[in-house]
């Protein structure tokens, strides 16, 4: 609540502050026709979001430390080193994001955004680095992936798993923000969802990270706000700084609970979405090679657009995959419960 308090709050005044400085969205020429007249909206937007998370991340570090002071016993301090580093793991990709929105706005040379190589190598760097930290604390975090109880992954592979899964999840959700309100209403589903069978079916017997749960809560309640004011017709978009950071704070709290499945199921339409993508990319590649004559499998990706091109409103299309993201979450609550993942 104090997350989406404070979101709300700050959404306006941030909103005038990007319209004064011109930092209006840029509409590709890939992107289809209906979206023209979304340019000049605000982007950036994803600063609100972050203000309501930190808001939210502050309650939570009191919460921990109220009662004690600074001298937080063993479990509080571990509760709130998990906190601290997916904190700043969202600040990281958050800024990659702020870079690229502005560099897309303000082109350098001719070059719009931040080209995908570097942009992808800074992201694996920073979740590398969140890997390695998590790889020193060998006395609270067990390095394995498990199914219905056993372990599928363990040691090296599992942490070459987590890099990936972190960093393909964040770009999934970068993916998926192309409609207004589809990202934001997602990751708000997404959140609520994973905390509610966080807390009715937790991981194990003693399960208490409740700085984790809090951060969870804070992400759910920020993009709540944020929803307010991005949905049909947006005042405001998140941009990259939104989606890299959002996408990149669930995943990270997947690992460290140990519900690494339960969260790619949760987050299934962001999942569609970003594999539609790789399908369309890949599929037209190969027939390009051996025909010469690249083809497609969705009228354009990600799949989202497929539908709209389809005829589909862009409202009806937003709605139609929040419906199924609380279908995805009432399929993870009852994995959850028979203890599938």
């Amino acid at each position: 609540m104090v997350a989406f308090a404070v979101a709300m709050i700050f959404a306006p005044g941030t909103i005038a502050a990007l319209k004064r400085r011109n930092l209006g969205q840029t509409i590709s020429a890939d992107q289809p026709e209906s979206h023209s007249g979304k340019a000049g909206t605000p982007t950036m937007g994803g600063l609100i979001i972050i203000a309501g998370i930190l808001a939210g991340a502050l309650v939570v570090s009191y919460s921990l430390s109220g009662s004690s002071g600074l001298a937080l016993p063993t479990a509080d301090h571990a509760r709130a080193q998990d906190l601290l580093g997916v904190l700043l793991l969202m600040l990281g990709f958050a800024l990659i994001g702020l870079v690229d929105d502005y560099l897309t706005i303000h082109p350098v040379r001719g070059v719009r955004g931040i080209a995908s190589k570097p942009k992808a190598a800074a992201q694996i760097l920073l979740v590398t680095a969140f890997v390695i930290w998590l790889a020193q604390r060998p006395e609270s975090f067990l390095p394995a992936l498990s199914a219905a109880g056993t372990p599928i992954l363990a040691g090296n592979l599992y942490w070459v798993f987590a890099v990936v899964f972190i960093v393909g999840m964040a770009n999934f959700v970068n993916i998926t923000d192309g409609l207004d309100g589809l990202a934001s209403g997602l990751i708000s589903i997404a959140a609520v969802a994973y905390v509610a069978i966080l807390m009715l079916v937790p991981p194990h017997v003693g399960f208490d990270n409740t700085a984790l749960i809090g951060l969870a809560m804070a992400i759910g309640g920020s993009c709540l706000a944020f929803l307010w004011f991005n949905s049909n017709p947006a005042r405001v978009f998140m941009g990259d700084t939104g989606s890299l950071a959002i996408g990149v704070g669930l995943p990270a709290i997947a690992v460290l609970t140990h519900r690494e499945l339960l969260m790619i199921v949760v987050s299934l339409v962001f999942v569609i979405d970003g594999v539609s993508t790789i399908v369309q990319w890949a599929v037209f590649k190969y027939t390009r090679l051996t025909s010469g004559t690249g083809r497609r499998v969705f009228r354009k990706s990600p799949i989202h657009h497929h539908f709209e091109l389809g005829g589909w409103p862009e409202q009806l299309v937003v709605i139609r995959f929040w419906v199924m993201g609380v279908i995805a979450a009432f399929i993870g609550f009852a994995g959850a419960a028979w203890r599938v993942w």
